[in-house]
């Protein structure tokens, strides 16, 4: 077994089937791509037994099922890509415990639930999409802690509620999308603080 990889690059091919759970015993694995292929079933939980991993690509496969509530203890990670895949199910709020996350990007499955008020937590994060899911709620005000935001997407989701006034404070954004939800309510003034902002989306909800 190899035991001391600490980089796996597998993406851009036409791998199909399961992800082994046996890459989970590769403990010193900071770096793992295995995006652009034809993966299915389940995330294994055991990758959350790789306490290393700072990069984690899984992204435009065919995986299903939950994302695993282990992830959450992977403390050094900081770019988590799962977009385009089946996931279902809520986003786990142990997300909240990744720290050094900068990059977190669920868009395109056909996640449910609220999104966690713990993502708030994330005080390095600068790019969060969470679009082209089934999220609903309202979007939690925590969001507003996120200073280093350059990059929101919750668009084409089932969000409710106001927008809320503290992602007004967000000074570094360039690109919000909130279009295509159920939000209603006044835009907040406070937008007009976001004096980076190149793209601001808002069509195709109740406001």
């Amino acid at each position: 077994m190899l035991t001391k990889l600490s980089r796996l690059q597998l993406n851009d091919n036409a791998l199909a089937g399961s992800i082994p759970r046996e890459l989970g015993f590769l403990a010193d694995m900071e770096e793992m791509w295995l995006s652009f292929n034809q993966l299915s079933s389940s995330i294994p939980t055991d990758l959350g037994l790789l306490t290393k991993l700072s990069m984690l690509y899984l992204h435009e496969n065919a995986l299903v099922g939950s994302i695993p509530t282990e992830i959450g203890f992977l403390s050094d990670m900081e770019d988590f890509w799962l977009a385009s895949n089946e996931l279902s199910s809520n986003i786990p709020t142990e997300l909240g415990l990744l720290t050094k996350l900068s990059t977190l990007t669920l868009e395109d499955n056909t996640l449910t639930g609220s999104i966690p008020t713990e993502l708030g937590l994330l005080t390095n994060m600068e790019d969060m999409a969470l679009d082209s899911n089934q999220l609903s709620s309202n979007i939690p005000t925590e969001l507003g802690l996120l200073t280093k935001l350059s990059l929101l997407h919750l668009n084409d989701n089932a969000l409710a509620g106001s927008i809320p006034t503290e992602l007004g404070f967000l000074s570094g954004m360039e690109d919000m999308q909130l279009h295509i939800n159920q939000l209603s309510s006044n835009i907040p003034t406070e937008l007009g603080l976001l004096t980076k902002l190149s793209w601001l989306i808002l069509n195709d909800n109740a406001l």
